[in-house]
């Protein structure tokens, strides 16, 4: 399963949610953009990031309160 993070207009992360891998995939990769694209469907807006478990994607599991630093590229928990 996929974990991505909600944001908001301040990059604060207000939820996180799972989504089916299946829902990722092209051409039998993973795509973070695909990911987003189901998710706007649902939530109507684009302000996801994915996030992972194992801190492998964007430095650690985004929770909710913490700030997704665009220029690192990363979670951060100082808001």
């Amino acid at each position: 399963m996929a974990h991505f993070a909600e944001l908001d207009e301040n990059n604060i992360v207000t939820k996180v949610v799972v989504v089916n891998n299946d829902e990722l995939l092209v051409n039998g990769v993973e795509n973070e953009s695909r990911g987003i694209e189901f998710l706007e469907l649902l939530f109507h807006h684009r302000r996801w990031k994915q996030t992972s478990y194992n801190g492998n994607i964007r430095g650690r599991y985004a929770g909710i309160g913490m700030k997704y630093d665009a220029v690192a590229d990363e979670f951060v928990a100082d808001c």
